[in-house]
């Protein structure tokens, strides 16, 4: 069983930074990926970065140019850092692992974007 927990969360204005990060109980190269989902209120949730085992990366459309997913092995913690904060990146962000022994998520943290 991977446990992953989510710290970095908070309140942001527009425009601001915050950087979240996900640590992992074991190896992270021992996940196929590892990603970022995201669900705002009233929403389905959605992917919002992954980064593969062979460090290939992915953003949803709506994040390019913004977000960047990046990992530390020695901590192994997958982060995201998100500039250029927009109202509508508000959601609940979960962590997210592709495991051999199956999918996992984290508990999720908030992410309030708002003046």
């Amino acid at each position: 069983q991977v446990q992953l927990v989510e710290s970095g969360g908070g309140l942001v204005q527009p425009g601001g930074s915050l950087r979240l990060s996900c640590a992992a109980s074991e190896s992270i190269f021992s996940m196929n990926a590892m990603g970022w989902y995201r669900q705002a209120p009233g929403k389905q949730r959605e992917l919002v970065a992954t980064i593969t085992v062979g460090g290939g990366t992915y953003y949803a459309d709506s994040v390019k140019g913004r977000f960047t997913i990046s990992r530390d092995s020695a901590k192994n913690t997958v982060s995201l850092q998100m500039n250029s904060l927009k109202p509508e990146d508000t959601a609940v962000y979960y962590c997210n692992a592709n495991h051999h022994s199956g999918r996992y998520w984290g508990q999720g943290t908030q992410v309030t974007v708002s003046s």
